[in-house]
Parts: C-alpha cells; sequence; structure tokens
C-alpha cells in the first residue's frame, strides 16, 4: 500500500512530497517494522509519474515478496540544478572538473537535505507508523548512492544500512574519501555497493576511470566496515531498466534477517 503527502521542509522553504510504501501485513497485525529511506522519490515505486516513464518497480516487488519494511522515498526537485545541489554535500571538487570538463559551481546543500531527514521527515514518520527507530536504512541510486555514503558518515547510530547503486562519487570524490578516512563507521552493520561495467555505453575508456574512482571508495570501506558487499554488474548501463534487475539482491541484502 501507498500513501502519499507533502512536507514542509524548513530549511529548504518548500513542500516536497513524501512516498511511503507499508507492507500488506501493516494493517492486519499491531507490529512494528524497519524502514529504509531512499531518495529520487518519484523513481522509487511505480512507473507511473517516474522520470522518463521507468522507475525501480518496488511496490509491485515489495507486494509479491512479502518483505515487511516499509519504505519511505523523498521526491527529488526536478527544478535546474536543485537535485545536484541537494544530493551533494560539497560543491564540486578537481575530479568533478577533470570529468565534466568544467568547474561546477552546483553542490553544497547536502548536509541540509540529510539533516532534514535526521531531524524533521524521521520524527514524523516515526509518529505516524509503527516502525522500528533504531532500524533504519537508507539507499540511493548516483548522486543518491553519494548522498547516503555521506548520512553513514554523519549519522552512523541512525542509518545503520546503506546501498550505494551506481554511486556517483565522482562529483565529491576527494571529500567523500577524506570524510569516510576521518569516520568513526563501527556502528554499521551492512553496506552494499555495485556498479555497471558500461555506465557511460561503449566508452570503455570512460567506464574504467568511473570504476576506478569507485573502487577509490570501496578500498577506504573495505578497511572500516565488517560485512560489505561489492558487486560489479556485467553490460549494466546508468540507467532504470538496469537499476531496477537489481532490487531484490539489493533487499535480500540489507535486510537478510527481516
Amino acid at each position: 500500500m501507498l500513501e502519499k503527502f507533502p512536507v514542509y521542509m524548513n530549511t529548504f522553504k518548500q513542500e516536497r512530497i513524501i512516498r511511503v510504501y507499508l507492507p500488506n501485513s501493516y494493517r492486519e497485525e499491531n507490529k512494528r517494522f524497519p524502514v529504509l529511506y531512499m531518495h529520487d522519490g518519484q523513481n522509487v515505486f511505480e512507473d507511473e509519474g517516474a522520470i522518463k516513464g521507468v522507475s525501480l518497480g518496488m511496490k509491485d516487488y515489495l507486494d509479491k515478496s512479502g518483505l515487511e519494511i516499509i519504505v519511505v522515498a523523498i521526491d527529488l526537485n526536478p527544478e535546474g540544478e536543485e537535485r545536484v545541489n541537494e544530493y551533494c554535500p560539497w560543491r564540486h571538487g578537481e575530479v568533478s572538473k577533470q570529468i565534466l570538463g568544467y568547474a561546477s559551481s552546483s553542490g553544497g546543500r547536502g548536509e541540509e537535505y540529510i539533516d532534514f531527514i535526521v531531524n524533521e521527515l524521521k520524527p514524523l514518520i516515526d509518529k505516524k507508523y509503527r516502525t522500528i527507530e533504531n532500524h533504519t536504512s537508507m539507499a540511493g541510486i548516483s548522486l543518491g548512492g553519494l548522498i547516503s555514503t555521506y548520512a553513514a558518515c554523519r549519522y552512523p547510530h541512525i542509518f545503520k544500512r546503506i546501498a550505494a547503486l551506481s554511486p556517483g562519487f565522482y562529483r565529491n570524490q576527494e571529500e567523500i574519501e577524506n570524510l569516510l578516512r576521518t569516520s568513526d563507521l563501527s556502528k554499521i552493520e551492512k553496506f552494499y555497493m555495485d556498479f555497471g561495467t558500461r555506465e557511460v555505453g561503449a566508452d570503455e575508456e570512460m567506464n574504467q576511470v568511473f570504476l576506478d574512482l569507485t573502487n577509490r571508495v570501496y578500498e577506504v570501506l573495505n578497511g572500516k566496515i565488517t560485512d560489505l558487499h561489492f558487486e560489479l554488474i556485467e553490460d549494466a548501463e546508468h540507467a532504470y531498466l538496469f537499476f531496477r534487475k537489481r532490487v531484490p539482491a539489493v533487499l535480500s541484502y540489507l535486510f537478510s534477517d527481516v
């Protein structure tokens, strides 16, 4: 069952649509459920309303699998560069400049975005629904993977299980590596990362560049997180037709004990 409602974001001075999936058993049993927070909310549950018309299809998958979790998806801000601004904790660095071919001034509002989730949205969700307050996870795709990794560093006692699909670390490559090195990640229970071998199509050289950047983050995480899973997805491109195929594996890993 899906519910959808607006929430006012005090920091951003605007309303944002929040989509909440409740498991089939929610109305039948008086029990509490783990919560997974996700970004790019329009693209999480259903194709209708999804950007470019293709979603992760998570509503159908969760309905059929019977996995008993609550999923909270926050719609992206489609205006201009606002998605980039909110999902990048810092303004773009030198690696980003080399990849993009220009110095971008975007980014830098990721801290405010994550603080909104922690200080405004999570308390609302925990009050409105029967959640297990200390069983909270976060997952994201591309820049959503970057901001989810940042959330693990900032609030490891809250977001204990993380998934970063085809993460766009390159936008803040230097900063996220440094933050990971200096962060205490001992409370992180599970961390999933993956990357496609054809993220940028047939350009083998750039595919290798992006993979190398992802591996740099993996190497930092590998020394700090016990349960870390990295998967290289053969022939997978940077598109939702490919992302949605990974949903069963991601959720099975994150919630293997549910």
